[in-house]
This record gives C-alpha cells, structure tokens and sequence, in this order.
C-alpha cells in the first residue's frame, strides 16, 4: 500500500525541522571506536557494507521511487546531484527519476542551497575547516557554484578563519609531546592547508607561536589540491 504524500514526508518534515538534515553522522556507530570491534561486530559490518555496495532491488513505479527517496532522505540530507546517483541505482528509467526528483523539489525535500548552507555550517562549526575544503568537497557533491559562494559569504559572517586556524594549532600543540620541531611545523601547515584554510593566515598564526616564518612551498598554494 502507498502512503499519501503527507504520511510519507511527514517524518521527513519533521527531521528538517530539528535542523538534523546534514549533521546527523553516518561514518561511525554511536559509541565505536576505532580499531575496538569485536568479530562478532566485524561480521556485522561485513554483511552491512555488502548491504549498502550490493545493487538495491529495482523499482518500476513513481510511487514506489519516491518512497525510496524520501527513506534515503531519512537518513541524511541528498543535493539534487546525490539523489539523482542513489535512484539511478534503484531505477533505470530516467523519465521516472526525473519526476520524482521534480516532486522532491516541489516539496521542499531537496534544495541546494538549503544543503550547502547546513553542509558549510557543520563543516565549519564542528570540524573547524576552511573554505577551500569545504567548497571543494560541495562541488564533489554536485552543487553549484552560486549556492556555495552564497553559503561561504554567509558563514563568513560568523566565523573568523583565523580564529579557527588559531584554535586548531593550540588543539594540536596541547596534544603534541616533546619539542616543536620544524618537522612538527610542516607537518601542522600542511594540516592546516588539506583543512582549506588560506596559507596567509596560517603563516601568519604560526608565526605568532614560532616567531619563524614558514615557508609557503608553490604546490601549496592551492589548498583545494591536497
């Protein structure tokens, strides 16, 4: 039996209400560790990942796509992009994904611009990354240019990136032993530029720490090649 619209996207609404579209975390079980499964859990995740890899059983009909995205949706936000690739998996009449993704649309379950803003918005706020990293990483997901530009420019507002490179060496420094080296120092700027952050300002914050200027090497530059 089909859900009506309203049944259907219900949760869904609801889930988009609490904020949770892209925050909610999909790399680890809540409480893993790493490196601390036991077999039993190393099976588990055995026949999970051949779960999730294996092809999904096909779908033929609108309605039962759309039920499909709309449990995808439920797990973590899609970009349109995203969502075009996972019904691509379950259906291979693309007449069908293209309605259903217009129904998704129309319903306000999949919005680039929402998805960037909330994607930028984690990314900065809870794992401190640049805007290099994070602009690389929505293009990766497909998103266009303006709803990135727009995301940054907005969470620019709010967020110092030099605060936030400041933040990341002390982190590092309080957890690092012994000397700082000028090993240690390479190896923290190149940390800071694969987090995409620009290499003025992480010169400029070692140099507060070291009081010696770090050198920016030109395969550097370009922290979107890390």
């Amino acid at each position: 039996m089909v859900r009506s619209h309203s049944e259907a996207g219900g949760g869904l609404t609801a889930f988009y209400a609490r904020g949770g579209e892209y925050a909610r975390s999909q790399e680890f079980p809540t409480g893993a560790k790493r490196g601390s499964q036991s077999p039993l859990a190393t099976r588990r995740h055995f026949f999970y990942a051949s779960s999730v890899w294996s092809k999904p059983r096909q779908l033929d009909s609108e309605s039962a796509l759309y039920e499909a995205a709309i449990k995808i949706l439920m797990r973590r936000a899609h970009s349109v992009h995203e969502m075009k690739k996972a019904l691509a998996r379950r259906c291979e009449d693309e007449k069908l994904i293209k309605a259903v993704l217009s129904r998704l649309k129309e319903h306000n379950y999949l919005d680039d611009a929402r998805y960037a803003k909330q994607f930028t918005r984690v990314r900065t706020e809870s794992r401190k990354q640049g805007a290099f990293r994070i602009a690389r990483d929505l293009r990766a997901r497909g998103i266009p240019d303006q709803h990135i530009e727009k995301a940054l420019k907005d969470s620019a507002e709010d967020n110092d990136p030099s605060a936030m490179v400041r933040q990341r060496i002390e982190r590092k420094l309080r957890l690092s032993r012994g000397e700082l080296t000028d090993k240690k120092i390479a190896s923290l700027y190149r940390s800071l530029l694969a987090a995409g952050f620009p290499s003025d300002i992480i010169r400029k914050e070692l140099f507060r720490i070291t009081h010696e200027e770090v050198p920016d090497a030109g395969s550097e530059a370009d922290p979107e090649s890390e």
